[in-house]
């Protein structure tokens, strides 16, 4: 199995201030991880692009794009949302190069040059919509990825899997009247966003977990649930929001999951792309904030992708 590993420096320069919990810090924690663990020999890296115009006007307003564009300041910080996402000087580029990693990675896939890619990457980008930054997130990270697989490989049926403790509000507020685009997301309620808990979709399908919740919850909804779903759907291609801030360790959230949990997504997940997608799978880094929890669950994650 050949992974490849998509990231770039660019993404370490990112900044929001010295107590923000999304810090530079948690890039170096996953790649400290992987080079303990061993795993990181066994990645093909690759260095992010910068997303283009066409392919982020694809999932995000042309106004909101040139609010982005034209608010990065030279020095200092513009908030965004009333207060937990910013841009300094160097985040347009992050986020940028965050996006065009998705659509780096479904290339890689599609084309053949890897089976399944890692974006290793930041700003995250699940809860920006199309019309608004929030809740750390700028571009829609995954959404653009999904969005140049339907556009540019002309695939008929992908599918989004979104399993950080958050509800994926921005990726479902994009593909919500796209058929083609099946959106599984779990996520604890009620908690931020605040939203997914009501929606009414034959292809988004969101299970809420209660605070508290733990793997043993977690796998019996996903059993019943999502896996289903996925079969039935048969998709061609699943993206990954892999949020890993659901883990126990994690105080940005109330679940208790742990690495075993996170392997058994992953495999779970895998195991459906294998039977309709030819095992393409890119998955993209969402939340974990806990820095040694994250690193030791991105390699868990990486593990079973590697087979």
């Amino acid at each position: 199995m050949t992974i490849a590993f998509i990231s770039h420096p660019d993404c370490l320069r990112h900044e929001m201030g010295p107590h923000h919990a999304e810090q530079p810090a948690r890039l170096s924690a996953i790649d400290d991880r992987l080079l303990a663990s061993g795993l990181e020999v066994a990645l093909r890296h690759h260095e992010a692009p910068l997303a283009t115009r066409e392919q982020l006007e694809r999932v995000h307003d042309a106004e909101y794009l040139d609010e982005i564009y034209g608010s990065a300041p030279a020095q200092g910080l513009v908030w965004l949302d009333g207060g937990d996402t910013a841009l300094g000087p160097y985040s347009l580029n992050a986020a940028l190069r965050a996006a065009g990693a998705a659509v780096l990675g479904v290339d890689l896939v599609l084309s053949g040059q890897a089976s399944s890619a890692f974006c290793c990457v930041r700003p995250p980008g699940h809860h920006a919509e199309r019309h608004r930054a929030m809740g750390f997130c700028i571009f829609n990270n995954v959404a653009v990825g999904a969005a140049h697989a339907l556009a540019r490989h002309g695939l008929r049926r992908l599918a989004i899997v979104d399993f950080d403790v958050h509800h994926g509000n921005g990726t479902e507020d994009i593909f919500r009247n796209e058929p083609r685009v099946l959106f599984c997301s779990s996520f604890q309620h009620p908690f931020y966003p605040h939203s997914g808990y009501d929606t009414v979709s034959d292809h988004i399908v969101n299970v809420t977990l209660s605070k508290g919740s733990d793997g043993a919850v977690l796998r019996e909804a996903v059993g019943e649930r999502w896996l289903p779903a996925l079969r039935r759907f048969r998709p061609e291609l699943i993206l990954i929001s892999a949020g890993f801030d659901g883990h126990a360790e994690d105080n940005m959230a109330f679940l208790r999951l742990r690495e075993a949990d996170y392997a058994w997504l992953t495999q779970e997940i895998k195991a459906v792309a294998e039977v309709s997608a030819g095992g393409r799978i890119v998955s993209t880094l969402e939340g974990g904030y806990d820095l040694s929890a994250l690193g030791r669950s991105v390699a868990v994650h990486l593990d079973v992708l590697l087979g």
